[in-house]
């Protein structure tokens, strides 16, 4: 073992040792001179204040027991001689939620490293499994976040939801890494992803390379049926930014024109004209997938990383991720991140990698996605000519 080994070893052990000893401060418990084994340091945390479940499980009690609930009720996890469900789960939590190495979790949990890596794969195994229940079309009516809004109502009402990709830097062989490495030279995987303006995730599709554009992977999506891309139900439609074509069931701001909220400000506050006023309320209501990617990434700060795992584990980790997600904002309005969002504008910068695919930018966009646009911004400038109440 040379020196680079053995001092990540120590550093290991310290953050272990830190990790606990933060622990115990919060809750003012008195340290017993040793750590606690396996299952009393999830007894132990579970007892303490909400808020330090909250830093090591990345959710309240309420939730981590209602998942845990599931898994076990469906038979997808079991209890082990060793280790029960709530233990299983909180270790593939603490690693998820805080990209901890297999050692510390060791040292936290005093189980072997081959006994932690199991568990892991399961639980991953077991929460991807439920991706199809839990990443779902909203109802066909108009959302509640459009339908209360005049700036929004009635413009977007078929509106159902955003579509975006999310780039996650990825641990990749030598031999793949000149695909996976996006505009800005960072190894990447490109991850298409719709949500909802409630900030849920309806579909997910990891894994694509980083110099793959968004516009080329909802295509190879679209043409295959494989991948289950929800049906889009009859005169509904997805928001789109610049980076994709805008056509049936996929509508895009105007090429050419101001987009990005930060144009908006100072003395170029107002807009000008019909289609910088469609653009600016475009961005503002698609601002939610934003809004989504920033909550599972502070959750989840594993996918601000590259993790030293399989690729198709990093995959299936972007997949629990969300489905994780959406399971806490079903189960916890009032969760603290999701709370932290709310009414706050995530800042999207223009992305090189946003550019439409120049194998699909020749493409005719549909006549009738255009003509749905072309109706809408009317109306709105119209609106705001003559009513003048919100822009």
């Amino acid at each position: 073992m040379d020196d680079i080994d053995i001092e990540l070893d120590e550093l290991e052990l310290v953050a272990a040792a830190a990790g606990y000893h933060y622990y115990n401060s919060i809750t003012k418990q008195p340290s017993c001179g040793s750590t606690p084994k396996g299952s009393g340091f999830l007894s132990e945390l579970l007892s303490a204040d909400n808020d330090v479940c909250r830093e090591m499980l990345r959710m309240d009690k309420h939730v981590f027991h209602k998942l845990c609930n599931i898994l076990r009720e469906r038979g997808m996890l079991r209890d082990t001689s060793g280790v029960m469900i709530e233990e299983q789960l909180a270790i593939f939590l603490n690693i998820v939620g805080h990209n901890e190495r297999n050692r510390v979790i060791q040292e936290r949990y005093q189980h072997s490293g081959e006994t932690i890596s199991r568990h892991f794969n399961n639980v991953l195994k077991a929460i991807k499994s439920l991706s199809r229940e839990f990443l779902q079309l909203p109802p066909v009516s108009t959302p509640l976040q459009i339908l209360e809004s005049n700036r929004f109502y009635p413009y977007f009402e078929d509106c159902i939801g955003v579509i975006d990709g999310m780039r996650i830097p990825a641990h990749v062989p030598a031999k793949d890494q000149s695909r996976f490495r996006n505009r800005k030279g960072i190894l990447t995987q490109n991850v298409l992803a719709a949500c909802t303006f409630d900030l849920q995730f309806i579909f997910v599709y990891p894994g694509w390379e980083g110099s793959a554009t968004d516009s080329r992977v909802l295509r190879a999506v679209l043409d295959d049926p494989d991948q289950n891309f929800p049906p889009i139900p009859e005169g509904k439609y997805y928001l789109v930014d610049t980076g994709y074509v805008n056509m049936d069931g996929f509508i895009a701001p105007f090429p050419g024109i101001r987009y990005h909220l930060p144009e908006y400000r100072g003395a170029n506050l107002l807009p000008r004209n019909a289609t910088e006023l469609f653009n600016h309320r475009h961005a503002s209501l698609r601002n939610a997938i934003q809004k989504s990617f920033d909550v599972l990434k502070t959750r989840f700060p594993i996918l601000k990383l590259a993790p030293q795992y399989a690729f198709q584990t990093q995959r299936d980790i972007v997949i629990a991720a969300c489905v994780i997600h959406n399971h806490i904002r079903r189960e916890d309005k009032s969760d603290w991140l999701f709370k932290d969002i709310e009414g706050r504008y995530v800042e999207e910068l223009p992305d090189l990698d946003d550019d439409p695919d120049p194998h699909l930018a020749f493409q005719v966009h549909e006549q009738s996605a255009s003509a749905l646009r072309d109706s809408i911004t009317a109306t709105m400038w119209n609106d705001f000519i003559n009513k003048w109440e919100e822009w």
